[in-house]
């Protein structure tokens, strides 16, 4: 027996918003690459980058890495002395990760060269219509919020 329901009307909202995230992830993913970098170290790179560093578990909630995958992008970034890491001053039991003066480099010319390609596909879209995109976004954010409370 074949299965009739009526399709909620926010399905192509919702596809085209899941479809807009995996264009993004491919063409901010080919530009990172170019940089010696995977996605996450440079999640990682420019979450540090002008900040005297923070905890494993702040960078984890500023970054959205899950704390298994963030050990081991700190693992490899550690590896090639692009963060170091240290018992926090306040907690000992709390990790403090910071860039290194070659990560604090690498964020100064990765950092707006990202940017700058980002601005490539950005810049197809005037400003009032990034005004409302931002606006509908964050409604739509705030409505899942909501939810999630309720």
């Amino acid at each position: 027996m074949k299965l009739v329901y009526e399709k909620p009307g926010f399905l192509p909202a919702l596809r085209e918003l899941v479809r807009c995230n995996q264009a993004f992830e491919r063409f901010s993913a080919t530009h990172v690459r170019t940089l010696e970098l995977t996605p996450p170290q440079f999640d990682v790179i420019a979450t540090l980058g002008n900040t005297t560093g923070m905890t494993c578990g702040e960078l984890g909630e500023k970054t959205l890495i899950t704390k298994g995958t963030l050990t081991g992008v700190l693992d490899r970034l550690e590896e090639r002395k692009l963060v170091s890491r240290r018992a926090d001053i306040t907690d000992a039991r709390r990790t403090h990760i910071a860039l290194t003066t070659l990560g604090e480099q690498m964020f100064a010319r990765a950092f707006p060269a990202h940017l700058h390609h980002l601005s490539r596909a950005f810049d197809r879209l005037p400003p009032e219509q990034l005004k409302a995109m931002l606006s509908a976004l964050a409604e739509l954010r705030g409505a899942f919020e909501k939810e999630l409370a309720a």
